[in-house]
């Protein structure tokens, strides 16, 4: 696909999008079905050691956003996230990069929409039965996922004004269900069991740190934070990018984690003690903090929270399905996915054909993975794959000269490593069982780009950029198959980890030093991208959102 072109489809996008409508866009997609069931997903595996958990994610989220935020500044463009590693790395580190985050957010629609069928299932049978969807709970989510579909099709203003509105609606909910069960907790009202569950069910971390470090990235922590990415994939749509990008990149953060470590700890103080008879692990509950409220007397909590669950969801499943679009619309300007699907329809400033292709690779996911937690399960791991190469692209575009020192966020030089190297240990920390299930997706990704490779002739340098990336994934896979994490504890822990964070610091240098060849290598490259980022500045200037 030719610059022009390119800059013609980019063209029909509108720049709409002000702070309040990004920092809804990024809460609407944290508070979305992971509050509803992460909570007691992570007390299950980790006990109140959950906690612990909660925090080295939002710590790595932070970091994550802020070097994205970074990004966002230098080159706001829709489907950024699969645009920079195409700037910094080439084809091939794009391809593997890109592959894995639009299966991440393909997935999101029906992983939200099996969340709002299942605490429907609470109050309307045949919906859910044996830990995943039936068929006819199948077919109420392919519904629910065309509504998300419907409120996207005509438009990004009429997307922003509809968060809006949900996204008011549903921070309420959980802040409400946070004072009540710490107030039951306390007072010790319908039996909750308050503090005293940190020492209940096996004391404060029941099945050790390691589990709780599992939890990140399987119990749907990382993809509860993971919303603020949404921000930066509709940046191209950002009034004022440099002031707006990373404000509200950090407020989405900040608030999503003082809000999950809330929920985390009121989940912990309103169960009952007498569940705890057979542990943390024996706690199960379809419509998690619905059915606590039913146990300790509050039944007007319990419907707020089951007509919450259709809302939460949704208005995540809305934001997902906006971002999701520009995803594969980005794939399709790096030539990954077939032009056909980088057009933007001049009346809406919509990519439709983007919009309908992952509403029917989005039914697929629910038929093998029909319930929350088996699609996050596989998910999850992908995507904190997908943020570690930002830190890499964020590097090279200042080595490179692209990055102006307006667009330069302060202490860098210490996060993007910090990211990077925590992102591959969240990986790593998963069970080795549970990190084999994403081999597959990242083969068929592999597959994928050497056909495009033998059809479009890409040449030897796109391959170069993202040779470190291939040595990343068989580091990481190798160091679980024979680590502390379900694999064969060759190297016990913590010494696994340690060893595996020195030489994700070794890669880190190898793919900085590679993408800053790259760019080098190609002075028209960075011409127009600056070009192309002033450009886009000029319009927003004093325009407030």
């Amino acid at each position: 696909m030719s610059t022009d072109t390119i800059a013609t489809e980019d063209s029909h996008l509108r720049q709409r999008l002000g702070y309040w409508s990004l920092v809804a866009t990024g809460i609407g997609s944290v508070i979305g079905s992971g509050w509803l069931f992460s909570a007691m997903y992570a007390a299950q595996t980790a006990g109140p050691a959950a906690l612990i958990a909660w925090v080295i994610g939002g710590a790595v989220m932070l970091a994550v956003a802020l070097v994205f935020a970074e990004l966002g500044m230098v080159r706001p463009e829709s489907g950024g996230l699969v645009r920079y590693p195409l700037y910094s790395n080439g084809r091939f580190a794009a391809s593997i990069v890109g592959w894995s985050m639009w299966v991440t957010y393909v997935a999101n629609p029906p992983t939200e929409a099996s969340g709002v069928v299942q605490y429907a299932s609470s109050y309307i049978p045949g919906l859910f039965a044996h830990k995943q969807l039936t068929g006819f709970g199948i077919l109420c989510a392919i519904g629910l996922m065309a509504v998300f579909v419907v409120v996207n099709y005509f438009g990004v203003q009429f997307f922003a004004r509809s968060n809006n509105i949900v996204t008011a609606v549903k921070v309420c909910i959980p802040i409400l269900t946070v004072v009540m069960l710490l107030a039951s907790g306390f007072t010790g009202a319908g039996g909750a069991g308050g503090a005293g569950n940190f020492s209940a069910g096996g004391g404060f971390a029941p099945y050790g740190i390691g589990a709780a470090l599992g939890t990140i990235a399987t119990a749907g922590m990382v993809f509860a934070y993971t919303g603020f990415r949404n921000i930066v994939e509709l940046s191209g749509e950002v009034k004022n990018p440099h002031r707006n990008i990373p404000a509200s990149l950090i407020t989405t953060i900040l608030a999503a984690i003082v809000l999950y470590l809330l929920l985390q700890t009121a989940f912990i103080f309103g169960v009952p003690q007498h569940l705890l008879g057979h542990g943390w692990s024996g706690i199960n509950f379809n419509s998690p903090f619905a059915q606590l409220a039913m146990l300790i007397g509050m039944t007007w909590l319990y419907w707020v929270l089951i007509a919450d669950s259709m809302i939460s969801p949704s208005g995540s499943g809305i934001v997902f399905t906006a971002s999701n679009a520009r995803n594969m619309f980005g794939l399709a300007k790096n030539r990954f996915f077939p032009a056909w699907f980088a057009k933007v329809h001049p009346g809406s400033g919509v990519p439709r054909r983007a919009l309908i292709t992952n509403f029917i690779v989005g039914i697929l996911f629910l038929l093998p993975l029909p319930s929350w937690h088996q699609i996050i399960g596989v998910t999850g791991t992908l995507i904190a794959f997908t943020f570690s190469i930002g830190s890499v692209s964020l590097i090279a575009f200042r080595r490179s000269g692209l990055t102006t020192a307006r667009a330069r966020i302060p202490g860098m030089t210490v996060i993007a490593p910090f990211a990077f190297i925590v992102s591959a240990l969240v990986i790593y920390w998963v069970p080795w069982n549970e990190l084999l299930l994403t081999v597959p997706i990242v083969v068929v990704g592999l597959i994928w780009y050497a056909v495009t490779y033998a059809v479009q002739r890409h040449g030897v340098g796109e391959l170069v950029g993202g040779l470190w990336l291939v040595a990343y994934l068989l580091v990481v896979y190798g160091m679980s198959a024979i680590g502390s994490f379900g694999g064969l504890a060759l190297i016990p822990s913590p010494w696994d980890s340690v060893v595996l964070a020195v030489i994700a610091a070794g890669l880190y240098i190898w793919g900085a030093r590679s993408g800053t060849e790259y760019m080098r290598a190609r002075p028209e490259l960075i011409d127009e991208l600056r070009a192309a980022g002033s450009a886009m500045e000029e319009p927003a200037e004093g325009v407030r959102p």
